[in-house]
């Protein structure tokens, strides 16, 4: 597998569950896999779709995404097609025919095409091996993007019932994912739930005040950078990308009110970085597969959690720092309220009512953003602190806040306890509505009390003090406040309370990430452009050529030789032989004009499994006792510990995989970290032949470190990698030996 990850993809290693994801689908057993966007699902069929014998067909919502799908498993040496309305019949029907030849590995196709009665006649000709679903969620009722024509792969199920299915999406709650499982009939389905947790994704609710000059230094912050900014209506799409080209800004707007063609024409100048900034309702992005968006704006209040965490997914796909803003105000939701009254079926109203309230929750929380969007997803986040997002990384400022505390629970009192906190806002401003006169509210002594603050910072105190426990919310179908024991007995006896100081409006700073290369700028832009220049002649986007990753890591360790090339992230063997001479030629003029000399490319530590820090540190002659407690908090965990008794007891890595219910390459992944972290383990029962351990030996020696691919390249397909890291784990344990 890890050599057709390589030669495919241009990866060394898989990213966490991968792995075992592709072992399970090659299994031919079905499988549901809930990982966030970024995290690498579609390698997860496009990986065995490679080595099973027939064809592996695709079910996706989106033209554009089959179109960018296609194009870039192409650009890697994949033979993929996709069937969708943009084609003409005779385009469709030749690659029906190729498709009975057995001339395609992969084909895309849209949920609406299975009901077509002649698209089935001509599955039921062709080797279908895999069925895959992506955006899988819209098959639930339950999901935020519910789409009933995706009702039809019911019928699909059932005319290829031994065929394994895999349903991949990344937003699914607990609700969602057991609807997935039942519409499509999974059998003993094998779920794999990835953390939801965008490590490279920067939090922030700003409030709404002076948006449109916050968001000017956002883009100005952010300029020649891909960007979407999410709003609610078309006319706030239109009228905002017109005030953005008017300040030189190169924006479009998108929404379904545009006819078709402009759409495209729309999606498509941005996948192919001809405008970098999209303002754009919820109709666009679903599916988009362009992995250097930077920054995701939403400009007015999502409709819900799930629909928030898919479109701030669009950000940072490629795993680089990007920022997720969302610039909130309580009128934003009062505007919502009106629409989801209009809706005539209760329980539909009802569940849009519970998804802004969340939504609301969300925006006006006093602590971590990131964890409270994880344990929505059902996922335990015991972390207090995540460093990235506004909560965390804005330090609190406390100031006694007794008097507009007491303000605030004394009207919730004199209102009767049972109204929202949005009335009770504006009896302290002094407001003067409909309801508060019909009420008789005007007539209280706390009417008008309250001049010094205005209504999204009594509103910030209301939250804290919910938070700390002086109200508390009614039980009920509305969220009506009441005053908690805590806040009558600091009434009584007149206690101090001191609240976090409502935030000033201020611009986000995205915090570096571990791993983030200091890359040379200058080469980094000679580079994009040469890509574009690629993609152009080719008429794919410059993604499909390489994501920003590559270049960076070309603009950081200017390699030389192709053979360093061959190294970078995401350089497979037909992009080497396609790209790698062009795109060496100018590093190394660069690199000549500017003094620049090749830095040795290391194991990515990100990429590797666990075992990588080892073999750098091995080699640098710098592994000590400090160096083995930096892992020591994973190889002291249970499952590691279970691992090292079994060691003991002299069983081979089979005879432990087979015991522990792992395959042989996570044992390996045990014995190297508990290795590194000092574990005393005689693991002689294992050494291998000693002329092949000799040949490994000098195969390490001859490529100058301890990177697999060069050494399996030098000793030839003979030496299987698990026998090439147990040779290496025998090598560096007597490098330490000798230290």
């Amino acid at each position: 597998m890890r050599d057709v990850l390589k030669k495919y993809f241009g990866y060394e290693e898989f990213r966490p569950l991968q792995e075992e994801i592709i072992e399970n689908v090659l299994a031919k057993k079905d499988t549901l896999v809930i990982m966030p966007t970024g995290g690498g699902k579609s390698l997860c069929y496009q990986l065995p779709a490679i080595q099973l014998e027939g064809l592996t067909l695709v079910i996706s919502p989106l033209i554009a995404l089959m179109k960018d799908q296609v194009d870039t498993l192409k650009a890697n040496g994949v033979s993929a097609e996709f069937i969708n309305s943009s084609l003409q019949p005779e385009e469709i029907y030749e690659i029906q025919d190729r498709a009975r030849n057995g001339e395609l590995k992969i084909l895309y196709v849209a949920p609406e095409r299975l009901s077509v009665d002649s698209f089935g006649q001509f599955l039921k000709k062709v080797n279908v091996q895999l069925i895959a679903i992506d955006e899988a969620h819209c098959i639930s009722e339950w999901g935020h993007d519910f789409r009933p024509e995706y009702r039809n792969l019911k019928k699909l199920r059932n005319d290829f019932p031994d065929v394994p299915v895999i349903a991949l999406t990344a937003t699914a709650t607990i609700k969602v994912r057991r609807d997935i499982v039942e519409q499509l009939h999974l059998q003993d389905a094998k779920i794999f739930l990835r953390s939801f947790n965008r490590e490279n994704l920067t939090y922030f609710v700003q409030p709404k005040k002076g948006v449109f000059d916050q968001l000017m230094v956002l883009l100005e912050k952010h300029r020649d950078q891909s960007v979407i900014i999410y709003c609610s209506s078309r006319n706030t799409t239109e009228e905002l990308a017109y005030d953005l080209r008017k300040e030189k800004f190169n924006a479009s707007a998108y929404h379904a009110g545009l006819d078709q063609q402009k759409r495209s024409s729309t999606q498509e100048k941005f996948i192919r970085d001809e405008i970098n900034i999209i303002v754009a309702t919820i109709a666009f992005g679903m599916g988009i597969d362009k992995p250097d968006v930077r920054l995701v704006v939403h400009y007015d209040l999502p409709k819900s959690l799930e629909g928030y965490y898919q479109e701030t997914g669009r950000a940072g796909r490629d795993g680089l720092a990007s920022e997720c803003v969302l610039f909130y105000s309580y009128g934003d939701k009062m505007k919502q309220d009106y629409f989801i009254r209009q809706i005539t079926q209760e329980n539909e109203r009802l569940m849009a009512e519970q998804k802004l309230d969340q939504v609301i929750e969300f925006c006006e929380l006093q602590h971590c953003r990131r964890g409270y969007l994880l344990k929505y997803f059902g996922e335990v986040w015991d972390t207090v602190n995540c460093a990235n997002c506004d909560s965390c990384m804005t330090p609190k400022e406390e100031i006694d806040a007794t008097e507009i505390s007491y303000k605030i629970l004394s009207a919730v009192i004199r209102t009767g306890e049972r109204f929202g906190a949005n009335h009770v806002v504006d009896v302290l401003l002094g407001k003067g509505t409909k309801k508060v006169k019909e009420l008789g509210h005007d007539d209280l002594p706390v009417f008008g009390v309250e001049k010094h603050y205005e209504k999204e910072e009594i509103r910030h105190f209301i939250t804290a003090l919910l938070s700390l426990g002086f109200l508390a919310k009614n039980d009920g179908q509305y969220p009506t406040l009441r005053v908690s024991d805590l806040g009558k007995e600091s009434l009584k006896y007149r206690q101090k309370i001191f609240l976090s100081k409502p935030k000033n409006v201020k611009i986000a700073g995205t915090k570096k990430q571990t791993g983030d290369l200091d890359f040379d700028q200058e080469l980094f832009n000679k580079l994009k452009i040469f890509r574009k220049e690629l993609a152009d002649q080719k008429n794919v986007p410059p993604f499909v050529i390489f994501s920003d990753v590559p270049l960076r890591e070309m603009s950081h360790y200017f390699p030389q030789s192709l053979e360093s090339f061959a190294r970078i992230t995401g350089v497979g063997a037909m992009k080497l032989t396609q790209y790698g001479e062009q795109f060496l030629n100018i590093i190394q003029d660069y690199a000549r004009i500017a003094g620049k000399e090749e830095i040795v490319i290391p194991q990515r530590q990100k990429d590797m499994k666990a075992g990588s820090s080892f073999e750098r540190k091995a080699q640098s002659g710098k592994l000590n006792d400090s160096a083995s407690t930096e892992r020591k908090s994973q190889s002291s965990g249970t499952t590691f510990q279970k691992t090292k008794e079994l060691f003991l007891q002299k069983l081979t890595l089979v005879e432990i995989a087979e015991q522990r219910g792992l395959n042989p390459g996570t044992v390996l992944t045990h014995l190297e970290t508990l290795i590194e972290d000092g574990e005393q383990i005689d693991i002689e029962h294992l050494a291998l032949e000693p002329g092949r351990l000799r040949q490994i030996r000098s195969a390490f020696k001859e490529a100058g470190g301890f990177t697999l691919t060069p050494v399996r390249k030098i000793l030839g397909e003979s030496f299987t990698y698990e026998e090439l890291r147990l040779a290496r784990v025998f090598i560096q344990m007597e490098k330490r030996v000798s230290m």
